[in-house]
């Protein structure tokens, strides 16, 4: 899109365009979000043309706006042409001349929307200087798919220089131990000419062996000619990995280079962060900041373990593998366990939740809960003092750093900045995109939210990262119509504060997709009656039809035959199910096909501690009230214990009812996958993760959470369908488990983790992966700004 195409198009249509922007001015606002244009400007085109403008560049530019900002005498748009792309035009309202401006300029027109002038100074904060280096894809379609990008690369690099490749290849297999004993080759192999000779004599002495000849038994040769343990534990596990180096030392392949590399034994102890919330087994969920990070660790530790085991036997190594999951000690802990320093994981050998307090300026263990909005100032204190506490679990160092949210991720960079470990990180959801404005209108927000630390915290941990895992694409580049989350913080600014100019670049081959998966020994289809659990259908049958006098329920079903619609989330603004709840009590026409079920929250707001959270319960028992629902609706504010809530979806399956998810955003979607894998059809958000597991109309529904007279009719269309036609609910219902099957399971995503942490450990020790330069830039950034900020909140 170019400036002169729009200058063109204005010089032939002056006064058309100036009517346009005309009735943008009279709407009052300055701020302009891209529905507020392209809806505006589609009404206009229909009453001033007939419709003749829609295929003008000016309409094409507006359609791809996705904001605008009017400070006379200028017109600003911040264009978005496709996905992680962006240009900025400026346009003069008076005599309508057109420029395409800077990032820079842009952002100091909104700063100048709060009073910010241009004339005062502000910080910018630019990471670009530092990257242009480093390789970086450019095709959209690759985003997401860093690993790959970097073993063609490294296979380029390889093949270019051969006898420097292969020495950088020798290198790190002499590095590899465990505990002291040493793994892959030996001293005795000094140089890539004495390694391809070992492998040529090794694979001549196999070929004398059978396949399932143990390591033990031709552990004897391989030693003399300088092999240890770890290239594994048959003859044909050892000859293959074999072949693979000496190909990779002959003639490079961006495929055996991967293969080869996520079989070295590199990773044996794991330490996973989540520090905030209520990090525990029973009893924490629907506690105030725990919700689906907690139950997607504990899934992600079991499924990490069974593969790290896997691994370690096909690597013929007699290691045990330890993960720890390190989070916030609670004194004050209620009915849980988040008192107790350890804890075993159930269903693991040797998976521990490792639990260190928060502690006051004075050394004092701080007691309560604190929101996960206002525990920034104590996380260099708390990192500090995980690192000692690891050290003396494992005996050692991690191979392996994994955070969990923006406080997690910061924990992840203190600690492997400190160790020298590989960084991964997990955002589930960045807060950034769940507030409008949040980053222009940071000082409104700043009492509640404190999103100067948190945003702050987010850019140091996400450009420190060895490499990020996403669950979704949405949620590294988001679409053709909507920002991503991370592509979200590549330019803001923070008026006052500082101005984002290169903030990260998703095109950074550290983004990996690698999506989780539903638990398969909860979550599994409704008619598999072998491994249904009917000695819990009478507490279900009492839970969703029983009396209305129980304290932690309101409403009782008068019409129990009627399908049921489910949802079940934290009873938060964004999750939105009192938003749900207001379009059923709108909806006659949902409301005649299927009563709903919402399972959230407390249903007495003084039993809830979180201010957002009481809000709501009050709200919730207001549209009760308004819309006469305690006949059709069943509101428990429950925990469900996970065996519990997977015979529910079922229960609800054979009664053909349906889930529905309506967050106004949703990083992944947990609970659509949980659903899904039952064989519950399926409603949920178009915003964020679900776009990318459901196919609509095949493997369940895109609703829109801000049109919600729409989606209750979707919803409604969908039960008067299945009371006609039966097949039609089993067709939705086989298309989400085949959905699940296919792309949702915990065994592709463990296996896919670890080969990822192997393979960039290697780019770690071979390449600039590290990026001197970028993390001074980040410790100057953490210590000029980030303690700042925190400081404000004080520690008591």
């Amino acid at each position: 899109m170019l400036a002169r195409d729009l200058a063109q198009f204005i010089s032939q249509n002056r006064e058309t365009v100036a009517a346009l922007f005309d009735r943008y001015r009279k709407s009052g606002k300055t701020l302009f979000l891209h529905s507020d244009l392209w809806d505006e400007c589609k009404v206009f085109c229909r009453e001033y043309c007939a419709g003749e403008y829609l295929d003008s560049p000016l309409a094409e530019m507006i359609s791809k706006t996705q904001e605008a900002t009017v400070v006379h005498p200028w017109f600003c748009f911040e264009v978005r042409p496709r996905v992680a792309h962006w240009q900025y035009f400026r346009f003069h309202l008076e005599t309508l001349d057109v420029n395409e401006i800077t990032i820079a300029e842009f952002l100091r027109v909104k700063e100048s929307v709060v009073g910010c002038h241009s004339g005062d100074w502000q910080l910018e904060i630019d990471l670009g200087p530092f990257e242009r280096n480093f390789p970086k894809m450019s095709q959209t379609r690759s985003i997401g798919r860093g690993v790959e990008y970097l073993n063609r690369r490294l296979s380029g690099r390889l093949s270019h220089d051969l006898t420097r490749g292969d020495e950088l290849i020798l290198s790190f297999l002499r590095v590899h131990s465990h505990q002291g004993v040493p793994f892959m080759i030996s001293n005795q192999i000094n140089s890539v000419e004495s390694l391809q000779n070992s492998l040529r004599l090794a694979m001549e002495h196999l070929e004398k062996f059978g396949e399932e000849t143990p390591w033990s038994e031709l552990a004897g040769f391989l030693g003399k000619i300088g092999f240890e343990p770890g290239w594994g534990r048959t003859g044909k596990r050892i000859a293959e990995n074999f072949s693979l180096l000496a190909d990779i030392l002959e003639a490079p392949d961006y495929r055996a280079i991967e293969k080869f590399f996520s079989r070295i034994p590199m990773i044996f102890n794991i330490v996973i962060l989540s520090p905030h919330g209520y990090f525990g087994q029973e009893n924490v969920l629907g506690l105030p900041d725990t919700g689906g990070q907690v139950v997607y660790i504990l899934d992600q530790v079991r499924a990490l373990e069974k593969e790290m085991r896997r691994r370690i036997h096909e690597q013929g190594l007699d290691v045990i593998p330890r993960i720890l999951i390190v989070t916030r000690l609670i004194p004050e802990a209620g009915e849980t366990t988040c008192d107790q320093r350890v804890e075993k994981v159930f269903g693991t050998e040797n998976v521990h939740i490792l639990r260190v307090p928060f502690r006051s300026a004075t050394g004092q263990v701080i007691p309560h809960w604190i929101s996960r909005f206002e525990i920034w100032p104590f996380l260099e204190r708390f990192a500090a003092d995980v690192k000692e506490e690891i050290i003396s679990e494992l005996g050692c160092r991690p191979d392996l750093i994994i955070g969990n949210y923006s406080d997690g991720n910061l924990v992840a960079y203190l600690l492997s900045h400190a160790l020298g470990v590989t960084q991964c990180n997990i955002a589930h959801a960045l807060e950034k995109t769940k507030y409008l404005f949040s980053a222009l209108y940071w000082r409104d927000m700043e009492e509640k939210y404190h999103f100067s630390c948190q945003f702050t915290a987010d850019l140091i941990a996400m450009n420190a990262a060895d490499f990020i895992i996403t669950s979704t694409y949405q949620e590294i580049a988001g679409s053709e119509a909507i920002v991503g989350q991370y592509e979200s913080y590549a330019t803001f600014t923070m008026p006052g504060l500082y101005r984002v100019i290169d903030g990260i670049d998703v095109f950074d081959p550290k983004f990996n997709i690698v999506s989780p998966g539903a638990d398969e020994d909860v979550y599994f289809p409704y008619f598999d009656e072998e491994r249904r659990h009917g000695h819990l259908h009478d507490e279900i049958s009492e839970l969703l039809f029983g009396g209305a006098d129980r304290p932690d329920g309101r409403g009782m079903l008068a019409d129990p035959e009627k399908p049921l619609l489910f949802t079940m989330a934290r009873l938060d603004k964004i999750k939105n199910l009192t938003g749900l709840v207001a379009w059923y009590g709108e909806s006659e026409r949902l409301r005649s096909q299927a009563n709903l079920l919402v399972v959230g929250g407390a249903i007495d707001p003084a039993l809830s501690s979180d201010h957002e959270e009481q809000a709501q319960i009050r709200l919730m028992h207001d549209l009760f009230d308004r819309y006469g629902l305690d006949n059709q609706v069943r509101w428990l504010g429950v925990r469900l214990e996970k065996n519990l809530s997977g015979e529910i979806y079922r229960y609800i399956a054979d009664r053909r009812g349906a889930f529905v998810q309506p967050a106004f955003f949703e990083a992944f979607g947990l609970t659509v996958i949980e659903s899904m894998a039952s064989g519950l059809p399926t409603f949920a958000t178009r915003y964020g993760g679900p776009l990318e597991i459901i196919e609509n109309g095949v493997s369940g529904f895109h609703i829109d959470p801000n049109h919600g007279e729409r989606a209750a009719e979707i919803i409604a269309e969908f039960f008067e369908q299945c009371e006609t036609d039966e097949a039609y609910w089993h067709a939705l219902s086989q298309g989400a488990i085949n959905r699940v099957q296919a792309k949702y399971t915990w065994a592709r995503y463990a296996n896919r983790l670890v080969s990822l942490s192997c393979i960039y450990g290697f780019w770690k020790f071979a390449t600039n992966l590290e990026r001197q330069e970028t993390g001074r830039y980040l410790e100057m950034f953490y210590n000029l700004q980030f303690k700042r900020q925190a400081a404000t909140l004080g520690v008591p």
